[in-house]
């Protein structure tokens, strides 16, 4: 059985995580349940609640939108519902009526859509859906939440006479007003409102000559408010029926009341699956903020978290637009400890909790910030020791209490443990503590507990790596600022860093060098020895990531290449398809025009129709038989072909012609030669030149060699003059 103590909790800060989910919930009830979320017991109830959350964070981004579940608390009510002879008022019957048709239509949502959302069809499955709450209520109330006037016949008929009497009293109190307002008693006001009664607005010095009650004066005392004597009567009339229409309500809700009640156990189960549903939403909800996902869990004895992020560092980072870097760790069989080293703000405490809460946020069905490769099983025990326990109440110091932890985790310790220890030994002398934490740490790993350890202790660091089933990571460095990083690197101790950084912070160089001389020279060579392996680690990282992208640059060049000479290919092998084609029919467009030519000279109809005949019997013993789908695609194929022949064929049209008129325009720009005998001449659309033999005013004769021609002079352009 699954069992988490309190201060796994306070450690992990899981009251901050529920705090920030209960935000998310739409009901009061489902408030204090996401406030009350504990680790599940067993795997039989955690894996549900995740699926639920799962499912419902899928239909955010499917068209099947879960309906709202919103609903006011009906405790009261359901204590009521229990008093015998007790019954509800109206706004109570509104509540339950919502509370009744809300989870309705959420159940029968669930019934149409449960191979979208197994799980929550599950949880909904033994709650009866029934409208019979719904139809009993509305029997007696209206859409706004009031009685219906034919809710009893008794009802009927009382407010059937109340009407006539507020009618009666409207008239006779309009009587009074045009009586009085005629012998000018009244103020310029007339009339006013007095305990929801119409009353006169009567000048002082009149008082006595208006017949009626009065019923108030103004402020000032020369204003008095008087209700009409015939009016008075009518206003006794109206109250006594009002009483009695009050007590008949009464009496329908004594009868609603009565009908509900054997409903009441149903309505208890509503009211828990609403708010069930409400902390699951509010999970899912919470899911997508951070983008919380459910990763794989097994029963094989490891825990994977690739891409880890710690939701509160990221959303309080993401408020404030700053970076997160996600980290990446592994715990199984054959490694199941690890121990963190580095020097202090490097990120260790941070990565210890992240790996601690994701693990506490997927045990209380929490889906959590990993990729989706991720996979872990589940511990009976987390157990946690971070930060300073320091408690003056009991007299203890951080030392003290922290041994008194580590008794705590000896005695409840095992192989289904995830221990969680922020800076292990510290807190007494650093040799002793130091020694008494490496004990400690030999006994967690014989009992084939899974843990992680973050210390700045050299012997814990070499027992890690001596041990076969420990490692050692560091958390990066920058050698060069002395920054961290924020990167989990596996593999390897980290060094403290401590002397680069107390340089960095201005300490004198001298005071640094006395410290190295305080201690041992192996101690300072050995974290040096560290420091050194970081950084060459972090150049052959940075090496291998810039060879890994040149190598994806190259594969991606080599794949676009191959790309790019199939598709050539295909198109020479398509554009000598259509070439042999043409060349196809020009050939026996040829033939034809033989065998016209033929029946031209011999009309012999015979010979002509033989000749076609064999013609076509030579074509046809080439042909082969497709079926209609290979001659779809065929056609397809040479459809396309053409089409882009044609494109081609119009670009170089296209391309001729601009060449054409900007060779014209050329030769427009050209200035023009005088022509005299002699020259040599050409046709402006022509090739062959001649010489100039005669000029008639505007016609020339030239001579070809050949032939001799005339044209005009606007028709000839100059070549060349002979050299005199």
């Amino acid at each position: 059985m699954i069992s988490i103590n309190q201060k796994t909790l306070q450690d992990l800060e899981f009251a901050t995580l529920l705090k920030t989910i209960s935000s998310y919930c739409v009901t009061e009830i489902g408030t204090e349940k996401s406030f009350a979320i504990q680790p599940f017991k067993n795997e039989e109830e955690l894996m549900p609640a995740l699926r639920q959350t799962s499912e419902y964070l899928s239909s955010f981004e499917n068209n099947n939108a879960l309906p709202n579940h919103g609903f006011e608390s009906i405790t009261n009510e359901i204590k009521v519902l229990n008093i015998e002879n007790s019954f509800l008022e109206v706004e109570s019957f509104k509540k339950i009526a919502t509370l009744a048709e809300t989870a309705y239509n959420l159940l029968i949502f669930l019934k149409k859509f449960k191979e979208y959302y197994p799980s929550l069809y599950q949880k909904s499955e033994s709650i009866e859906a029934t409208k019979l709450i719904n139809q009993k209520i509305d029997a007696v109330l209206d859409k706004y939440g009031q009685i219906k006037d034919n809710a009893s016949p008794d009802l009927v008929q009382i407010r059937r006479n109340i009407n006539t009497v507020r009618g009666k009293i409207n008239q006779s109190f309009g009587v009074a007003l045009s009586q009085y307002h005629g012998l000018g008693y009244l103020d310029d006001i007339k009339e006013t409102i007095v305990d929801n009664r119409r009353v006169l607005a009567v000048l002082a010095m009149y008082r006595k000559k208006v017949k009626g009650s009065i019923l108030g004066n103004s402020k000032t005392g020369s204003i008095a408010y008087i209700e009409p004597e015939a009016t008075l009567r009518y206003s006794r009339e109206l109250n006594n029926l009002e009483y009695e229409e009050r007590e008949e309500i009464i009496k329908i809700l004594k009868q609603l009341t009565n009908s509900i009640r054997p409903f009441t156990e149903l309505l208890i189960s509503y009211q828990d699956f609403l708010s069930d549903i409400d902390v699951v939403a509010a999970k899912a909800y919470y899911a997508r903020e951070i983008n919380g996902i459910l990763p794989n869990i097994t029963n094989k004895k490891r825990l994977y978290f690739r891409d880890a992020f710690h939701p509160i560092l990221y959303q309080t980072n993401k408020s404030k637009n700053e970076p997160i870097y996600p980290q990446t760790i592994e715990l199984q069989q054959d490694n199941r400890i690890i121990v963190i080293s580095g020097p202090n703000a490097g990120g260790k405490t941070i990565s210890l909790k992240t790996i601690g809460l994701l693990q506490l946020m997927l045990q209380c069905g929490i889906l959590i910030p990993v990729h989706e490769r991720s996979e872990t099983f589940l511990f009976d025990r987390i157990l946690t020791d971070i930060g300073d326990n320091q408690s003056i109440e009991n007299h203890l110091s951080t030392y003290s209490y922290r041994l008194k932890n580590m008794n705590y985790f000896l005695k409840k310790c095992n192989a289904k443990t995830l221990f969680l220890i922020d800076e292990f030994g510290t807190g007494s002398d650093p040799e002793l503590g130091g020694a008494l934490a490496e004990t400690f740490l030999e006994e967690f790993y014989h009992r084939e507990a899974f843990g992680i350890i973050t210390t700045h202790y050299t012997n814990l660091k070499i027992l890690a790596n001596e041990l076969p089933c420990a490692s050692n990571a560091n958390m990066l460095f920058d050698e060069h600022s002395l920054e961290p990083k924020y990167k989990l690197i596996l593999g390897q101790p980290g060094s403290s860093f401590t002397f680069e950084v107390a340089q960095k912070n201005g300490i004198p160089y001298g005071l640094i060098n006395r410290a190295k001389k305080k201690i041992e020279k192996s101690k300072v060579r050995f974290d040096q020895t560290i420091a050194t392996l970081q950084k060459e680690r972090f150049k052959l990282e940075k090496t291998s990531q810039i060879l890994k992208e040149e190598e994806s640059k190259a594969r991606e060049e080599s794949k676009k290449m191959e790309h790019i000479n199939q598709k050539i290919q295909d198109k020479l092998e398509r554009y000598q398809e259509l070439y042999d084609a043409n060349q196809r029919l020009i050939y026996i467009g040829q033939k034809i025009d033989d065998i016209a030519e033929s029946y031209f000279n011999n009309k012999d109809k015979k010979v002509l129709i033989g000749e076609f005949l064999k013609m076509i019997e030579i074509e046809n013993s080439k042909r082969k038989k497709i079926s209609a789908k290979e001659k779809k695609v065929i056609e397809k194929i040479e459809k396309q072909t053409i089409a882009e022949v044609k494109v081609k064929v119009e670009a170089i049209r296209k391309e001729k012609k601009v060449k054409k008129i900007k060779a014209k325009q050329e030769a427009e720009n050209k200035p023009k030669v005088e022509i005299i005998l002699g020259d040599k001449v050409r046709m402006i659309d022509g090739k062959a030149t001649g010489i100039v033999e005669k000029i008639d005013k505007k016609t020339v004769t030239v001579n070809y060699g050949l032939f001799i021609s005339k044209a005009s002079m606007e028709q000839l352009e100059f070549v060349e003059r002979p050299k005199k």
